[in-house]
């Protein structure tokens, strides 16, 4: 029998992706019994997840590929297979936790049902990070209810769950800001591992006649039982190392049971980074869209090649080879090119990971819609592209003309170098891309493509790519929630190699 999985703040299920996704001898390996997500559109993609799952290993219908496509709509989807459609909802729980619409009790029999007897199980998850991270925290270091911020404690939801329900292993992840972040002076990560050695300290309500600690280990060192023994940076996952095609660094815990004589193994690096090319080069080349204007082909050839005349180009900034270069490109401009959709037709061919992205029976590429931007800015991406291609580096904002420099009070200090000197940020060929974060779902300048001719920022699918979820994996909601969606979650091709460390504890 599958081992059972519960998945806290479960996202759009990245995590729970890799652990579904284990199998051995032609079995999985793992089972989500319940996954718990709050918002209303990832809770929507982790219920398909969910429902995908229910057919055998690469026996979805052919309504699933349909309504992929378009061809048929969600409802008519579940409809055709009501008892699988009823599992996935079962299974997908839309509920805040700690929220009193959900009180601990109903959770606790949600849990119950979906482990059954056994004590062979797995926690995995990570609280909403924003109170973490470095960027939130630079944003709201005036806001004098940051310290009471209700994100810094729900850790605590995940504790409860350690200490009511003990479950043999535990994953926890969340960004790496929290390995400095404070709460009134005091250190937040020292807390949370103190805390997931010994939640019974923490948890009054819970069983104390039964003695309950964890062993906390490093994902990539050897060294046993890290607790108190070695910095926190060791805890750091830098997923680029195993196969991610993504600088995303990220602090990882494996917990086990100290009853539990067991110890993990760790990641193998992989033998080459992936870059940005080789994850997204085979998706179909599609052109940005024209905002404030209309948008047709033509009038954006138009408006793009318009940068030809600006007065930017003849500045010192700008050196004659790159000029040069600038002028080739909006001479080979190709006004022909669509703006994508949420699914284009096409054979996907993925240059890495091929057996994990790609599906035979998807015959096309979804989530594949691109923004629309106004004129200047996509002045500025073509710019800061042709800028990276020519000088193998993205452009800070001293290196742009004046005429290109975005109209913002604090552009002056961000020449200056002192914040958000990177304002537009190209993904440069032949390395991975950096990390792709929920801000993505803003704006797109820190997600520029590295194709000047295509004049855009990344697709919803280019950033689900570099996250390594599958081509059949469709991301619900509107364009901004998908992007949300995609920047928020664990990359689930270094999940499934997690969930190869835990598997082992089992076997």
């Amino acid at each position: 029998m599958p081992i059972p999985v519960i998945d806290l703040f479960a996202g759009p299920g990245g995590l729970g992706e890799g652990f579904s996704a284990l199998r051995r001898g032609g079995r999985s390996v793992f089972k989500i019994g319940v996954s718990i997500e709050k918002d209303t559109f990832a809770h929507q993609t982790l219920e398909l997840r969910a429902f995908f799952r229910q057919f055998p290993y690469r026996q979805a219908p052919p309504e699933y590929y349909q309504y992929l496509a378009g061809g048929i709509s969600r409802d008519n989807l579940f409809a055709k297979f009501p008892a699988k459609a009823e599992s996935a909802r079962r299974e997908a729980w839309h509920a805040e936790l700690g929220s009193e619409k959900f009180p601990p009790e109903v959770l606790d029999k949600r849990i119950q049902a979906a482990i059954g007897e056994t004590e062979d199980w797995v926690l995995i998850g990570g609280p909403p990070c924003q109170a973490y991270s470095l960027v939130g925290r630079s944003r709201r270091k005036h806001d004098p209810a940051f310290a009471t911020d209700e994100k810094h404690l729900l850790y605590q939801q995940y504790l409860r769950i350690l200490a009511m329900h003990r479950p043999k292993v535990f994953v926890m992840e969340n960004v790496k800001g929290m390995l400095s972040a404070t709460v009134n002076d005091a250190g937040i990560f020292q807390k949370i591992r103190s805390d997931l050695a010994e939640p019974l300290k923490v948890v009054p309500e819970a069983d104390q006649t039964q003695p309950l600690g964890y062993k906390l280990f490093s994902l990539v060192y050897s060294r046993g039982d890290l607790l108190g023994e070695i910095p926190p940076e060791d805890y750091v996952v830098r997923a680029e190392l195993y196969g991610v095609p993504q600088a995303r660094h990220r602090v990882i815990l494996l917990g086990v049971r100290s009853d539990w004589p067991q110890t993990p193994g760790t990641l193998r690096p992989a033998k080459n980074d992936v870059p940005i090319e080789k994850a997204i080069g085979d998706l179909p080349r599609v052109r940005s869209g024209l905002s404030k204007e209309d948008d047709t082909g033509e009038n954006w050839l138009v408006a793009v090649r318009a940068l030809a005349q600006s007065p930017g180009l003849a500045e010192p900034a700008v050196t004659p080879a790159l000029r040069r270069a600038i002028r080739k490109v909006l001479r080979n401009l190709n006004g022909n090119l669509s703006r994508g959709g949420e699914f284009v037709a096409g054979k996907p061919a993925p240059k890495f990971a091929r057996n994990w992205l790609r599906d035979p029976q998807l015959a096309g590429f979804c989530n594949h819609a691109t923004r629309g931007h106004i004129r200047e800015d996509l002045h500025r991406y073509l710019f800061a592209a042709q800028f990276a291609r020519l000088m193998k580096q993205t452009p800070g904002l001293e290196h742009f003309p004046i005429e290109l420099l975005p109209n913002h009070e604090n552009v002056a200090e961000a020449i200056a170098g002192t914040m958000f000197n990177d304002r537009f940020r190209v993904q440069l060929r032949g390395r991975p891309s950096t990390t792709v974060t929920s801000h993505i779902s803003k704006d797109g300048h820190y997600f520029i493509h590295h194709d000047p001719t295509q004049c855009r920022s990344l697709t919803v699918r280019e950033a689900a790519r570099l996250q390594t979820f599958p081509d059949n994996y469709f991301f619900e909601g509107p364009r901004t929630a998908q992007y949300h969606q995609v920047g928020n979650a664990v990359p689930p091709l270094l999940a499934n190699q997690i969930a190869g460390i835990v598997a082992r504890l089992f076997h």
